[in-house]
């Protein structure tokens, strides 16, 4: 059976908007401003990641973002996220942008269901805040992995939005990460 993992970046506050600065968010870019020399080591923990991973689950912005910005990378890190299956949930695409991906068009709990039973191993949402609101209200999500970034922005979209109830969590892992990154990963607390 496969595990959903929301594993993405964050401010201090939560906010997951415009982390490298090319949306026009007035406060974007806050993802090498804050994250600096730190950077280096939370590219290893995340290219370690990849390599775990069976599979991607993304939102069509997501898709278009990461094609972008993978598909003509080289190293072990780009070939294994450009090799890995990917499942973009969309209504209005029909090509996906990124390499060996499959559009989810029906209903998004069921197909992600579908998912969960058919893949064995971790199906990671990267940066799809939308995708992962929709699977943490439906009880979907299996694990978080937040890189916290030291900073208060104060305002953008963030990764949680109003749930229909309590979504209590049980922190499994916290560790720092350089001088200023905090990776925390936390489970359902009610399984």
């Amino acid at each position: 059976m496969g595990k959903i993992v929301i594993s993405t970046n964050v401010s201090l506050d939560g906010v997951v908007q415009d982390p490298d600065g090319e949306e026009g968010f007035r406060l974007g870019g806050w993802f090498a401003q804050f994250g600096g020399k730190d950077l280096d080591e939370w590219g290893n923990i995340s290219c370690a990641e990849a390599l775990r991973t069976e599979a991607l689950l993304l939102g069509r912005r997501s898709d278009e973002w990461f094609a972008a910005r993978w598909a003509s990378r080289p190293g072990e890190w780009a070939d294994r996220l450009n090799s890995l299956p990917k499942y973009v949930v969309s209504s209005t695409l029909s090509s996906p942008k990124w390499t060996n991906a499959t559009v989810l068009k029906g209903e998004v709990v069921d197909e992600v269901s579908r998912l969960k039973r058919e893949i064995d191993g971790d199906i990671v949402v990267y940066a799809s805040y939308q995708l992962g609101r929709t699977l943490i209200e439906h009880d979907l999500v299996d694990e978080l992995r937040l890189f916290v970034f030291p900073v208060v922005l104060g305002g953008g979209e963030h990764l949680f939005g109003e749930t229909s109830g309590n979504k209590p969590m049980r922190l499994v892992r916290a560790r720092t990460v350089g001088d200023g990154l905090a990776f925390l990963t936390y489970q359902p607390a009610a399984r």
